[in-house]
């Protein structure tokens, strides 16, 4: 008999991860939980983007903040680090997607996915203090006129949003769970969402789910990169991390756990995925790996000003606020950082035709640069470059995907991409430039500072952005057809589990946070209580 360290080890405390570690501790189980970032107190993140070790996620070269960046040949991906995952540096929103998510044809089939999901969706929500978002201010006048404008009035809301806003500044004991979790401070609408809320008003994981799972002695190990997962030949698994970007001296480990819970990010798990299948350490991991990786149709454009309009204060309340649709498809959101965060505007530049191919969008650069340069540069210049625009956050239900595997580089295994089922994934969106026109005309008009919509470096070059990385392990009805069953169980490795992003099976259109929860919830609803029989279906019996 094979003896284990842990009944269960979760990679990754994201969303999947967090719900994962409170529930089966609830259950019985001890339960481990490895994260390759760091923990962070509140007082701990970075002040402003520019403090980048504490902003950008490099450990390689010494920065340990909330932020990822990878690349793929067809997407650039932004992505959360840290305990607690994506919900660190996420912007607070948590919409529920509308029926055409539940109706895609992956995993319709299954079940009525909108009537299984609903009271995990509200159980999500409590969990998350969703409220919606209670101010008006400029930014949000600015959206509704926008929407206004293009004749989409009627779609303008308020955001879902999961954050305390008590009274601004003033420490109060736990509103949410009759005293057991943190103390929290009410929102001081600084603005600093993405960056790490040092005021304690954000409802990330650590507030909620891993401060409640932690009381009930669910460990939590930072810094530690998972670099294996392994079957054992009597069952159960072997799981080996190290020191997470060490270049000597990795420390590395491996414990013995009966059930492992991927929740590492679409990112995460996707790489382990690859890598332990061509290994051989998970020898029967559906060679439908990789395939049906969404990037939520997404694109990042805005609007900005020459100048501050000082009148407007674009970079002042939470990071998402409203939203409208441009089309029935088109989902259009005001991204901001606050006062002083204004590194990621390095990503953004002059708005060109996506349509043009590479030498088009390069002269309309040149164009534009060179037809007026003093203007360029002030659009283009980073000081306060947060307090003078608003970013665009462009989402879509469209049917598109990408196929990633690994390839050789180097010497080395790495992701790569390809296009996929559906349609092809967007290098832009022409409702996204139509959108942030719109925005731009109100910036203007309201902020009496000439203004114009803006696009992204990455764009120029063919390749969008997405904040949402989502899908290449997805929901299935059969190991032909996606990586894991209706339970989330991996085929062919049923003690094996999947509750994060790449669960995914479509597009949801709007920030994926809420459904990640409502289907872990949903998932982990389903486990026995520790020593209890196991209700489920077992994989083969065409149940």
């Amino acid at each position: 008999m094979t003896e284990f360290d842990e009944d269960v080890v979760i990679v990754g405390s994201g969303f999947g991860g967090s719900v994962a570690a409170l529930r089966l501790a609830e259950k019985g189980y001890r339960v481990r939980v490895y994260e390759a970032g760091r923990r962070f107190e509140d007082e701990d993140f970075a002040k402003t983007s520019w403090n980048v070790r504490r902003y950008l996620w490099a450990p390689a070269v010494g920065c340990y903040g909330v932020q990822r960046i990878h690349r793929l040949p067809h997407v650039m991906i932004l992505a959360g680090a840290g305990v607690g995952g994506g919900s660190l540096n996420y912007a607070n929103t948590l919409y529920q997607p509308g029926s055409a998510f539940f109706q895609d044809s992956q995993w319709q089939r299954i079940a009525d996915w909108e009537a299984e999901l609903a009271p995990h969706y509200s159980t999500a929500k409590r969990m998350l203090g969703v409220v919606e978002h209670p101010h008006t201010g400029p930014v949000e006048r600015i959206m509704k006129g926008a929407a206004e404008d293009l004749g989409v009035g009627s779609t303008f809301r308020h955001a879902p949003v999961g954050v305390w806003f008590g009274k601004p500044g003033e420490r109060t004991p736990d509103p949410f769970f009759g005293g057991e979790g943190p103390e929290r401070t009410g929102c001081t609408l600084c603005g600093n969402c993405m960056v790490g809320c040092r005021i304690g008003a954000k409802n990330t994981l650590m507030k909620n789910y891993l401060a409640l799972a932690e009381r009930r002695g669910v460990v939590i190990e930072p810094l530690r990169s998972v670099t294996e997962v392994r079957e054992l030949p009597g069952g159960g698994f072997a799981v080996t991390t190290q020191r997470s970007g060490a270049w000597i001296r990795r420390s590395s480990r491996t414990v013995r756990a009966r059930q492992v819970v991927l929740a590492a990010g679409t990112w995460g798990t996707q790489q382990l995925l690859h890598r332990m299948k061509a290994s051989g350490a998970l020898p029967r991991i559906s060679d439908a790996v990789g395939r049906l990786t969404r990037t939520n149709s997404e694109a990042l454009d805005g609007a900005i000003a020459t100048k501050v309009p000082e009148s407007l204060q674009l970079a002042r309340g939470v990071a998402i606020t409203t939203s409208f649709h441009v089309d029935e498809r088109t989902h259009v959101e005001n991204v901001r950082y606050g006062p002083g965060s204004n590194l990621m505007g390095a990503l953004a530049t002059a708005l060109v035709p996506g349509d043009s191919g590479l030498a088009g969008r390069l002269g309309s650069l040149v164009t534009q640069v060179f037809t007026a340069p003093v203007r360029q540069f002030r659009l283009g210049n980073l000081r306060r470059w947060s307090e003078r625009g608003i970013i665009a956050l462009v989402m879509q239900t469209a049917d598109n995907s990408l196929t990633l595997s690994l390839r050789r580089k180097f010497g080395r295994l790495v992701m790569t991409s390809a296009q996929g089922h559906g349609e092809p994934n967007p290098s832009h969106l022409p409702q996204a430039h139509v959108a942030a026109a719109a925005i731009a005309a109100r910036v203007q008009r309201d902020g009496s500072e000439p203004a114009e919509a803006r696009g992204s470096w990455p764009e120029v070059f063919g390749i969008p952005l997405t904040a949402h990385f989502l899908g290449g392990a997805v929901i299935s009805a059969g190991p032909d057809a996606g990586v894991i069953d209706p339970y989330h169980r991996v085929w062919g490795h049923p003690d094996l589990h999947i509750v994060d992003g790449s669960a995914v099976p479509a597009n949801p259109g709007v920030n994926p946070s809420l459904t990640i929860t409502a289907l872990a919830e949903r998932a982990l609803s389903h486990w026995p209580r520790a020593g209890e029989p196991d209700l489920r279906p077992v994989q083969d019996s065409g149940r």
